[in-house]
């Protein structure tokens, strides 16, 4: 089956927390438990849904974040992780029509769905409605002539009666467009969450057979003649693999009592931090690294002693360390190796978790404080609600190991825990905006050629960032 004919789709839905994640993962089960090879992506900036996404298709997903990326960035990825492929499914984010702005479609579902001319499985929370359903579908599927449908999944249905009721309302009013069928409600399938979202595949040891009762709830109650007609083939390997387990980093085999010894193999050696603490990276990221020049090395400082031999630099990305802070702080080898290698001058990049895994101490929900590496003379406080949400474009204001003054990034914010307070006299040379314009105060740290902050970068909006961060790595290596 070639490119231009294989079935592809964006689930979309009404609000967050309609169903559309487990229609989305249920989806790529089902395709993939059959034999299919499916190209799994997420829009927008989450980290938690792709990890799920890869464990439910085999397959590492991609996030899709035309703000962040730019139009043609999107394309590219699409176009690069769907060569070779049966199916596609496209996770939406939030609201169909919700992103960046409250006027326009910057960021959206919508707007992704026209930008690759997918069409979408929209999906309605329909518990305690009846007719009103068919209103709400007819007002989003009228909204934007420009969108295209492909069908209606019904979610949480109290009862077969209630199922049929849905059904008879729907069909009457948009006799047009297709009904995929309707969910009856079933919570016990449910994927646990906490702050910032589910609770990540890495800290989830029975999402293989939740993901598996997803695919027979689906198949059970939907109609999926649209990837009908599709054939089951050997499997082609990943074009984007990453070391680790079914998220792509996860470092395999556990923990480690000695460092890790880098072969002797072409490519400048990044260390990349890996564990349950840290697992929040974008794919792009990491390709773009690695497109530059670079050898991703997992490592991690909840189980490794000390960092990979003959690393040029070390990338430490988002995750919960709060919930590893005890252990975190445990290791005291892994956090005097990390100070000393920061101290030494080579280049280090660490973002929202990273970032507070290099200050001098987390202060968690109960009031206690943990040790931590002591790069930045700082302390993060872990709040009951988030502290900051919202895309980020940011400006350096002089030269880091992502680039010279001028460098332009775009990316997310959302974390739940803030600064204590911040020492006069470090550098903070991020210039940063977000939805409503110039965000006042610090951010983006530097301490010799360590770069923290709270922003998640996307290196698809400006990929000599990561050629400069390659580049500082390969400097005396």
């Amino acid at each position: 089956m070639t490119h231009d004919t294989v079935p592809a789709l964006v689930v979309a839905g009404v609000k967050s927390g309609c169903g559309k994640t487990s229609v989305a993962l249920g989806l790529m089960r089902a395709l993939a438990r059959r034999g299919h090879i499916v190209a799994p992506f997420k829009a927008g900036p989450d980290f938690i849904d792709p990890g799920h996404h890869a464990l439910a298709a085999g397959r590492t997903s991609h996030n899709l974040d035309a703000w962040m990326c730019g139009a043609s960035g999107v394309a590219d990825i699409y176009k690069r992780q769907t060569a070779g492929v049966d199916a596609v499914v496209v996770e939406g984010v939030m609201g169909l029509f919700d992103g960046f702005s409250a006027t326009e479609e910057t960021g959206s579902t919508a707007e992704l769905a026209k930008l690759l001319d997918l069409p979408v499985l929209l999906v309605i929370d329909a518990a305690s409605m009846a007719r009103s359903v068919a209103a709400l579908a007819q007002g989003f599927i009228r909204f934007d002539p420009r969108l295209r449908f492909c069908g209606v999944a019904l979610n949480n249905a109290g009862s077969p009666s209630h199922a049929a009721l849905l059904a008879e309302a729907f069909r009457a009013a948009l006799p047009d467009i297709p009904l995929w069928g309707v969910l009856p409600r079933c919570s016990a399938i449910a994927a646990p969450s906490r702050h910032l979202g589910l609770v990540t595949a890495e800290d989830s040891p029975d999402l293989l057979p939740r993901l598996d009762a997803l695919a027979d709830w689906l198949e059970a109650s939907l109609d999926l003649s649209f990837f009908h007609g599709i054939e089951p083939h050997p499997r082609q390997p990943d074009p984007t693999p990453h070391p680790g387990g079914p998220g792509g980093m996860i470092p395999p085999g556990g923990s480690r009592a000695a460092p890790v010894r880098v072969r002797a193999e072409p490519g400048i050696a990044v260390g990349v931090a890996c564990d349950k603490a840290f697992s929040f990276y974008y794919g792009e990221n990491l390709r773009l690294l690695e497109a530059a020049g670079a050898r991703i090395v997992p490592f991690s400082p909840l189980d490794d002693t000390g960092l990979p031999e003959g690393v040029g630099g070390l990338y430490f990305g988002g995750g919960y360390p709060e919930l590893q802070a005890e252990k975190l702080a445990a290791n005291v080898a892994m956090r005097r190796a990390v100070r000393e290698f920061c101290a030494a001058g080579r280049p280090v990049y660490a973002e929202c978790g990273g970032f507070m895994y290099l200050m001098e101490s987390l202060v968690d929900l109960g009031g206690k404080s943990h040790a931590l590496c002591g790069v930045f003379p700082m302390t993060a406080v872990m709040g009951g609600r988030f502290a900051a949400l919202g895309y980020r474009e940011v400006t350096t204001r002089a030269a880091s190991c992502l680039g010279p003054a001028g460098t332009v990034l775009r990316g997310h914010e959302f974390h739940y825990s803030r600064l204590a307070a911040v020492p006069d006299g470090l550098p903070a040379i991020y210039a940063m905006t977000g939805r409503g314009g110039f965000v006042a105060g610090p951010e983006g740290f530097v301490a010799g050629r360590t770069l923290g902050s709270y922003v998640h970068l996307h290196f698809g909006s400006n990929p000599a960032a990561a050629a400069a961060f390659v580049a500082a790595c390969a400097e005396g290596t």
